[in-house]
């Protein structure tokens, strides 16, 4: 307690003397004591600067202070670059302005702050690009890059960091600031320091372009042109920190064309780089069968590859398409490959990049799925000695009885790995392994790090790759900038041991609490968390290329708010350093949304709705809970209640003041409308007209009224939730949306409000539709939820319309049964469980008879999928029944004879759920809607709702803020006549209350609405 006051007493004194935030707080240190590495270092407070000043006053008052500062980007660094033991300075939150671009010198000044897709974006349209572009390049900072020396693919052609920087602007370690460029001058004493160490310069630096390790003290060399700036890059934050960057770009190539050679296995493919390279790729990258296996396992398939077990993805560019191919048609002459395909298709060749995007994430499993982690990640040696290194590194792992997934920039002799070393258990094993491993890259003449430098992973080992003269020479050079050692202290020089600061030596595994089986984490919540080696991933805006992760994170650009920033507090519950009840823990948890996006958009699997369920169902297990999650988390139950007399619920929820103190009582944000419950339910219609027995199969259609919403031409300002009422919607109190989904409440709305739930009790038959089937195919089971029963049930007539039309009779289970969703997310995972329960006897012989389950509510339909299995993992019915559910699109589709009805000339914009992208993919929707011809604006990320989410207290904002990422501004851009399709309950609400449109499920679209 008298360091947290103490911490908080230092975070005060500096609070005044900088403009910006810092931040002391437990949870925000925590999310800041790692980076993508293997190391654990609780820093002292994280500031983030907004101007020069800030940096200064932070490192006068370290120096004061007796404290170490440390620089932060994207904290993607594998190495433990970007952590330390004193003040971490965040440059991604605020110093992030690309200054100016100069296309015709093709330059540009950036702050260290600037994403690198963020300004290869504002360069496109300018014909020019950055050169370097490291996998991570959605999420990695300039700064990051120049700390590094980052490279990536396109290094063959374009160069390194350290190749395109023209001067940079640097605070030092005594609070000055410097400009460095290309004379020695800048910095007193470097002239004299860099005659003294020619000679080390010219024997021990600079012999290979990917010899990372140490500091690129070439670069001061007069042959080499004397670039303080060039050497000050890859110094990982050691000499200065950076304030501004003068970078050099290049020009987009006019085409490029990627060939995939095959080869056995992929020592041969680095056997033939030399014959590769000889035609003058612009990218030559290297991928192991291990990684395309994972890869596979992880999105259920891969793009079409050569055959092999290893492969080259070798990019060819010209200034035609015609030019392009042709040096490809020569690379396949030319090269020794087993096979080999030429991809001109982007769409194809986007796919086949993303299996090596997505190396650094997957490769943190081993192909038998054990958790793999860096260290010696990202090894070079001269690209004509990589075949043999590679055999001799298989024999070494070998030997340790160790394993990981091969990737890498093999043009260029880099190779990437991160392997399953027992470090919880043998911290020694990992420190033995790792200078072996350094001997044998220096026995090929080559480097520790060939792009990721050196950090608290490889500094020590610089004594098994030069000399003492050479690292007396870094020692020298640090001095000259940062002589107190204020700045990364522990790093390339004077380094700390490669095992200490370990996050998981010692780590126990936790038992199991009556929650999640956890099962592909072998029951271990410890090792479920720790999924997470910090690529952060989550910090990447993906809305334009599908990406759905952290909704909450886009909306509010906090680390806390990413997947990664709430790992990293689990992980110190799971070591015992928090408790489960703690505040940190509450904060951290606060806006997730649960929408689960991060388990399949998280290349290393990361699913932290399923962990914020189990930590609330362990936090809250036998004791009193937020009351509303007895009220959202328990929905199914009231509404089952309200249903008996729904025009008495509508006319009090009707009631401003009433339902507003309704609202406050029960923890749900009084800004919220309540639903209008539709006046006679699916399973009352069901009832009615002779249920599963019926012996008319036609009296379902007399039950429908067909109904269009189309989107109003709305003005670019008029969908503001400020002008959203319940009287000025296009469906009446439609506008006044629907409760929270609450999870198993997971079900569809009323499409309409009130008027589609009197819809459903009469009207016109449809089309085709209107008649019973020619022939019955058998039985399926229509899931009806409890949302779909109350607010929808004309969403259940349609697709039991649809479902006849095939030849099928439809039955419905005969007890009200629930998917327990809404338990699950507010972590009541012993009442989901009883849910569950009645579930699997409600369909388990309907499944063992060979019947499939057709679920009309997206996240409903993944709690069956996904959850169930996890929840009941000892009742083998279980995984039968997940494996029978099908979403009504894909159950559509695996009818080769059935085709949808033709729509040209209409625009839809669609909104996928979030639990259906993470659990089953949207595939079947989009090859049904390019079927019908239509227009298709497809949504990327969460529309803000998610189930109760945006309806507690607390998060309207928030949940307002997330729908601005995609859903309000595509609602507001359509044109006019566009509809609105979504299955989600939530998806629909959202947009019927906060831009006052009605959204139609999938069912009712099909038969005409």
């Amino acid at each position: 307690m008298d360091e947290i006051r103490s911490a908080e007493r230092l975070a005060d004194a500096l609070r005044g003397r900088v403009t910006c935030a810092v931040d002391a707080s437990t949870r925000r240190l925590v999310e800041y004591s790692s980076d993508a590495s293997n190391y654990r270092v609780r820093p002292a407070m994280v500031v983030f600067p907004r101007r020069d000043s800030d940096v200064a006053a932070t490192v006068t008052f370290a120096r004061e202070h007796g404290l170490a500062v440390t620089a932060r980007g994207g904290g993607t660094s594998v190495a433990g670059n970007a952590v330390g033991p004193g003040i971490v300075l965040d440059f991604s939150r605020h110093m992030r302005a690309i200054r100016s671009v100069d296309p015709e010198a093709r330059t540009a000044l950036v702050q260290p702050g600037v994403v690198l897709s963020d300004l290869q974006r504002r360069l496109r349209p300018d014909g020019l690009r950055f050169g370097p572009d490291p996998s991570t390049q959605d999420r990695c900072t300039l700064g990051g890059m120049i700390g590094n020396n980052a490279c990536g693919p396109h290094a063959l052609a374009w160069g390194r960091t350290s190749d395109t920087v023209r001067s940079l602007r640097v605070i030092d370690g005594t609070a000055t600031q410097r400009v460095l460029g290309a004379d020695l001058a800048a910095v007193p004493g470097l002239s004299g320091f860099t005659t003294t160490n020619l000679a080390v310069f010219r024997t021990e630096l600079g012999r290979f372009d990917r010899q990372a390790s140490g500091y690129g003290l070439e670069h001061l060399l007069p042959e080499r042109g004397t670039s303080i700036a060039k050497a000050f890059v890859g110094t990982e934050g050691t000499c200065g920190l950076l304030l501004e960057a003068e970078i050099e770009l290049t020009p987009l190539p006019a085409a490029t064309v990627l060939t995939v050679l095959g080869y056995p296995d992929i020592a041969t493919a680095a056997d033939d780089v030399a014959a590769v390279t000889r035609c003058a790729p612009i990218a030559v990258e290297g991928i192991d069968a291990g990684l395309v296996d994972r890869v596979r396992a992880h999105r259920g398939t891969v793009p079409e590859l050569p055959r092999g077990r290893g492969w080259l993805f070798v990019e060819t560019a010209g200034a035609s398409a015609a030019e392009a191919l042709a040096a490809a048609e020569r690379l396949c002459r030319e090269a020794n490959a087993d096979d080999y395909r030429i991809v001109t298709d982007p769409a194809a060749t986007a796919a086949l990049w993303r299996i090596r995007a997505d190396g650094a994430g997957l490769a943190g499993r081993t192909p038998d799925g054990k958790p793999a982690w860096p260290g010696w990640e990202d090894a070079a040696v001269p690209p004509e000695r990589l075949g043999t290194y590679l055999r001799e590194f298989a024999s070494l792992t070998g030997e340790y009885e160790v394993d990981g997934l091969l990737y890498g920039h093999i043009g260029d002799g880099c190779i990437h790995v991160r392997l399953d070393f027992p470090i919880a258990d043998a911290p020694q094993q990992f420190r033995s392994f790792l200078f072996e491993a350094a001997e044998l890259v220096v026995r090929h003449g080559g480097s520790l790090s060939g792009e990721h430098g050196d950090g608290r992973a490889r500094s020590e080992l610089l004594e098994v790759m030069y000399s003492p003269a050479a690292r007396a020479a870094f020692a020298g050079f640090k001095a000259l900038f940062d002589p107190d050692d204020v700045l990364n202290p522990g790093v390339l020089v004077a380094p700390n041991p490669v095992d200490a600061d370990l996050r998981v030596a010692g780590l126990r595994p936790l038992a199991l609490a009556g929650g999640f089986a956890l099962a592909a984490d072998s029951g271990d919540l410890s090792t479920a968390v720790h999924r997470c080696v910090g690529i952060g991933k989550c910090r990447a805006d993906t809305r334009g290329s599908g990406g759905f992760m952290c909704p909450s994170y886009l909306a509010t650009a906090d680390e806390k708010d990413t997947t990664r920033g709430r790992a990293r507090v689990l992980q110190e519950v799971v070591r015992g350093e928090l408790d489960w009840r703690a505040p940190a823990v509450e904060e951290s948890l606060d806006l997730c949304l649960s929408c689960k996006a991060c388990a399949s958009d998280c290349p290393a699997g990361v699913d932290m709705a399923t962990y914020k369920s189990e930590v609330l169902h362990r936090r809250y297990r036998h004791r009193p809970r937020p009351l509303d999650h007895y009220v959202l988390g328990q929905l199914p139950r009231w509404l089952v209640a309200a249903q008996r007399f729904p025009r008495l619920a509508n006319a009090l929820s009707a009631r401003p003041a009433l339902r507003r103190t309704a609202m406050r009582a029960a923890g749900i944000d009084p800004r919220r409308e309540a639903p209008a419950l539709a006046t006679t339910s699916f399973r009352r219609i069901w009832h009615d007209i002779g249920g599963n027995n019926r012996t008319d199969p036609a009296a379902i259609a007399l039950q429908r009224t067909p109904h269009r919403h189309l989107l109003p031409n709305l003005p670019p300002d008029a969908a503001t939730p400020a002008a959203t009422t319940a009287d000025d919607t296009a469906a009446g109190d439609a506008a006044g949306g629907h409760a929270a989904e609450g999870g198993a409440a997971a079900g569809d709305p009323a499409v309409g409000g009130q008027a589609a739930g009197d819809a459903a009790v009469g009207g016109a038959v449809v089309g085709a539709a209107a008649g019973p089937p020619a022939a019955t195919c058998g039985e399926v089971m229509l899931w009806v939820d409890t949302f779909t029963d109350t607010f929808a049930p004309d969403n259940a007539v349609a697709a039991t319309l649809l479902l006849e039309q095939l030849g099928y009779r439809v039955r419905v289970p005969a007890a009200r049964v629930c998917c327990g969703l809404t338990w699950i997310t507010t972590g009541q995972l012993d009442g989901a469980r009883t849910r569950l329960r009645a579930t699997l006897d409600a369909l388990a012989a309907h499944v063992a008879a060979g019947g499939l389950v057709v679920g009309l509510e997206p996240s409903c339909t993944a709690a069956l999928r996904a959850d169930l299995p996890e929840l009941l993992p000892e009742d083998p019915r279980a995984p039968q029944v997940a494996a029978a559910v099908r979403t009504l699109a894909e159950f559509l589709l695996e009818h080769p004879g059935w085709q949808p009805p033709r729509r040209t000339g209409e625009t839809v914009v669609v909104q996928p759920h979030c639990h259906q992208h993470a659990v089953g993919g949207f595939a079947a929707e989009r090859r049904i809607l390019a079927a019908m011809g239509v227009t298709v604006d497809e949504l990327a990320g969460c529309c803000g709702l998610a189930g109760n989410f945006g309806m507690q207290k607390g998060h309207y904002d928030v949940s307002v803020a997330v729908a601005e990422n995609a859903l309000l501004p595509a609602l507001r851009t359509a044109p006019p006549g566009a509809i609105f399709l979504a299955d989600g309950f939530s998806c629909r609400t959202q947009a019927a209350q906060l831009a006052g449109i009605c959204g139609v499920p999938l069912a009712s679209y099909l038969l005409g609405d």
